[in-house]
């Protein structure tokens, strides 16, 4: 493949900056569209505000003249490949699709005859054909699988992995036909160690739902034995470390205030609604994790009630520091993370909300949480704190010099003061 041609990737967050980046540094150009503006003006500025993407990543890129991040699509013409990367959220439980319909018409009016266009973004089986290449096809006037390819190749960032980055993490790609799968694969093939090709973007499509789906129903699980458990006077999370010794037949979830980020509280969903709308019919496993997951900051709010009621106290005028609000370790993705629903329900109830998480994009800081260092005076003078999120940089050492009674909903402290979820 011709290292010279144009790269467009549209959405330059946890999932398109990654993409964009390994791209510059194969030798592809590449311009990095985002409406964001607030992002635009960090990345040309060299600011990283992806915990994977190091400054000095992104400063190499723009120094080589080979990246250009900008929020005009003007900037696309002539482009050989477009990388749609796009939120896709739900919207009153239905899915939300605005963002991959206004990035195809934006492109369409740019598309060139031999062009490729892949979709990366969450959605349900069959929007690749039935939503994205109509819409690039009466944009441009010309026709998928003959003037241009087009294919659906699912993300699988995991934000915060030192393990399994972009690169050793195998790609599924796919096609609307056999010249687009090879397309699609060419492409990633110069990106990733491994390619996984499937028969059609639908494929490849409910694979990324059924990776999240899995993760979804198993969580969903431990999170309500996790509350029986506790009912029971059973410390689940020694139980979870003793069945993760059997060697087959077992695989590690723990349990946490719920889920969060742009998979586990949307992809699932999407699929229970497909099956619903086209099948007439239920999908009850989705539907019951969804139901477990999504009440559980209902019952770290119970939790932290009874522990406040044993020292006589009441929820409303309490001052409860949270500790971690992003939604995984390490990473500063607030999207639909628990730590959301936990804040307002706090709030609602008449408490004063602090908490701790260098993480955050400022801008991203919830307006009614006061925001606070991690040493020990900044811990101190609380009626209560519950940690959300253990991320490394926060020395949870400095909660052993108080007696501010805590709720562990990650299973890192210790100590008579501490209760784990």
């Amino acid at each position: 493949m011709r290292r010279e041609q144009i790269v467009v990737v549209v959405g330059q967050g946890y999932v398109g900056l990654p993409v964009a980046m390994r791209a510059v540094e194969v030798g592809f150009k590449v311009v990095g569209i985002d409406l964001d503006i607030s992002r635009i003006d960090r990345l040309k500025a060299g600011e990283s505000y992806v915990e994977d993407i190091p400054e000095s990543v992104l400063r190499s890129a723009l120094d080589s003249g080979m990246y250009l991040p900008t929020a005009s699509y003007d900037d696309v013409t002539n482009f050989d490949i477009a990388i749609i990367t796009v939120p896709t959220p739900l919207r009153d439980s239905l899915p939300d699709l605005t963002f991959i319909e206004s990035s195809g018409v934006s492109l369409a009016s740019h598309l060139k005859v031999g062009a490729t266009v892949v979709l990366e973004s969450t959605t349900y089986p069959g929007t690749t054909q039935e939503l994205l290449v109509p819409i690039l096809e009466e944009g441009s006037g010309l026709a998928a699988g003959r003037d241009f390819f087009v294919g659906y190749s699912p993300e699988r960032i995991d934000p915060g992995n030192k393990t399994w980055g972009f690169v050793e993490t195998p790609k599924v790609v796919s096609g609307i036909n056999m010249e687009s799968l090879a397309k699609v694969k060419g492409f990633y093939d110069a990106l990733v160690e491994t390619t996984v090709p499937v028969s059609s973007p639908k494929e490849a499509e409910l694979t990324k739902l059924l990776e999240n789906t899995f993760r979804h129903v198993n969580i969903a699980l431990v999170n309500e034995l996790a509350i029986f458990a506790n009912q029971l006077g059973v410390n689940v999370w020694e139980s979870i470390e003793a069945a993760s010794t059997k060697p087959f037949g077992f695989m590690k979830f723990t349990p946490g205030p719920g889920v969060g980020g742009h998979c586990l509280p949307v992809d699932p969903s999407y699929l229970s609604w497909q099956v619903r709308r086209q099948l007439g019919q239920n999908f009850r496993f989705v539907e019951l994790a969804n139901d477990i997951n999504d009440h559980m900051p209902d019952y770290v709010i119970q939790r932290l009630i009874a522990i406040l009621n044993r020292d006589s106290k009441a929820l409303r005028g309490s001052r409860v520091l949270l500790v971690g609000l992003a939604y995984k370790k390490n990473t500063g993705d607030f999207r639909e993370a628990p730590s959301r629903k936990i804040i307002d329900l706090l709030v609602g109830l008449g408490a004063e909300v602090s908490a701790i998480d260098s993480h955050i994009e400022p801008q991203m800081w919830p307006q009614n949480v006061i925001s606070v260092g991690s040493d020990l005076v900044a811990v101190s003078g609380f009626d209560a704190i519950v940690l959300l999120t253990d991320h490394d940089d926060l020395d949870v050492g400095v909660f052993g010099g108080i007696t501010t009674p805590i709720l562990d909903t990650q299973c890192v402290m210790s100590g008579p003061n501490v209760e784990v979820l």
